[in-house]
């Protein structure tokens, strides 16, 4: 198949600050199917031409999949391996686009005209899922477990996983390049096209971005994640865990640092140490930690000298270096650099600190990387708020916040499954942003698209941003 190029689209292209070089080689049984997608362009150029290059890109596609049409004239299906085990042939192609409309009409029309299946069906009958494998969020979202990377692969006569496929960019532009939108239309192609078992992976939407000039990230024209407005306003509340659990922490710290400063070691004792009705006191599990960290081996609290007692209780938290920002799922300038502790009842505590957008929070970050709920404790558990007067760095086991933490992050850790306008799954998760970006969506949810599609399938995972946090963090970290 070629790509249907005209002067007009060639002229625009040339406008373009960048735009990539895709090649794409997918196989099926009966022939091998080579599509090259050839767009290069050089130069500066408006940024607003960006948009439209991709428009058209939209509807070239829908164009390439025209000449693919008149070939499906006997339907190919593809084996899933269900719940118990027994391989099922299931047609992917039965869910192509058929009124397709050029010129290609807005994001939010396409959107709106598309009729999505239940995710139940797509679970069950593309992905093979059983009912203990998923939640459902309303009728076209469900959370995943984030232990279905093993128990998949245990159902399965191999245990061999699928290609593992990165979508990159070189050069961020505000409106975005496209990345999303190449990752949705070639895991379109792959699986409702040559009925290859296909898996997306991208990140969650903030909404920053969203309300900003660049705009939602569930794809474009014909290549899109629906429900579209659902994906992009608040999905499943992942972000907002993030955001709450990442100002828990940061209220925790203001608040250690006043108790530390207003009260005796006695007093502060008898806060984290309180008598049961007996008299007796009783270390928490997570306070072995501190005083594993504080070369403490005793495990009756009433053993401790007073000087241990003073090094347990007080953390010493240097207020002036603390590193730790509250969060807020918006852009707000007004909020980048505030005075916190300014109430009477402070009296004159105050700092200067500041708010980051929740994507650019450590815990997204913790959440992109992690394996499993073990791992995100631990990782968790170490991130480090600020140093203490002397140096040594404080963590969050520290100040004893991992468990709570862990209740708010509970569901976060589970990828949303959705569709494509296709109705190709999508696992999306997390979204680590900028500077934290770890070069895909999660760690999780590729493992889990891997075991999804099985051998020989493709999971296509996006890299976001440019190639520096974007490609290139992929392969020195999630990539491995």
């Amino acid at each position: 198949a070629t790509l249907d190029r005209t002067p007009a689209f060639d002229r625009e292209c040339s406008t373009c600050a960048f735009f990539s070089v895709f090649a794409v080689y997918m196989s099926s049984r009966a022939s091998t199917c080579v599509v090259r997608t050839f767009l290069s362009a050089r130069g500066g150029g408006a940024a607003a031409a960006s948009s439209s290059v991709v428009r058209r890109l939209s509807a070239s596609t829908t164009r390439v999949r025209a000449i693919g049409a008149a070939d499906d004239a006997v339907t190919m299906t593809t084996d899933v391996v269900g719940v118990d085990g027994a391989t099922v042939a299931y047609d992917f192609g039965a869910h192509k686009l058929t009124n397709v409309v050029s010129p290609t009409p807005s994001d939010i029309d396409v959107a709106s005209a598309a009729e999505a299946l239940p995710i139940k069906l797509v679970a069950e009958k593309m992905c093979g899922l059983g009912e203990d494998d998923y939640e459902l969020y309303g009728k076209y979202k469900a959370k995943v477990s984030e232990k279905l990377s093993t128990t998949l692969a245990g159902r399965k006569s191999t245990t061999d996983v699928g290609y593992y496929v990165v979508t990159a960019g070189i050069t961020p532009t505000p409106l975005g390049e496209g990345k999303s939108t190449t990752t949705i239309g070639l895991v379109q192609a792959l699986q409702a096209h040559t009925n290859q078992r296909a898996v997306a992976c991208i990140r969650q939407p903030s909404m920053g971005p969203t309300f900003g000039i660049k705009g939602g990230a569930a794809g474009g024209g014909y290549s899109q994640v629906i429900p579209m407005e659902e994906m992009n306003l608040h999905l499943t509340g992942d972000i907002h865990a993030i955001g709450v659990a990442n100002n828990l922490l940061a209220a925790a710290v203001d608040a250690r640092c006043f108790h530390e400063a207003t009260q005796s070691d006695d007093a502060l004792w008898k806060r984290l140490m309180p008598a049961k009705k007996d008299g007796t006191r009783e270390f928490s599990a997570i306070m072995f930690k501190r005083l594993k960290k504080l070369g403490i081996t005793k495990t009756n609290p009433d053993d401790l000298t007073e000087e241990e007692r003073s090094k347990f209780v007080r953390l010493d938290i240097d207020e002036d270096r603390i590193t730790w920002r509250r969060v807020v799922d918006m852009n707000d300038r007004f909020l980048r650099e505030i005075t916190v502790g300014e109430a009477a009842t402070e009296k004159g505590r105050t700092r200067k600190t500041g708010f980051d957008i929740t994507v650019a929070s450590e815990i997204m970050a913790v959440l992109a990387m992690t394996t499993s709920l073990a791992d995100m404790e631990d990782r968790l558990g170490k991130m480090v708020v600020g140093p203490s007067k002397s140096g040594e760095p404080v963590t969050c086991d520290d100040l004893g916040c991992t468990g709570a933490l862990m209740a708010l992050m509970r569901d976060a850790i589970k990828p949303t499954l959705m569709q494509t306008l296709e109705a190709t799954p999508v696992l999306v998760h997390a979204g680590p942003f900028a500077n934290i970006a770890s070069g895909n969506s999660s760690i999780i949810a590729d493992q889990i698209g891997l075991s999804m599609v099985g051998k020989g399938g493709f999971v296509v995972t996006e890299a976001g941003f440019g190639a520096d946090i974007g490609l290139e963090k992929f392969v020195n970290s999630g990539g491995k």
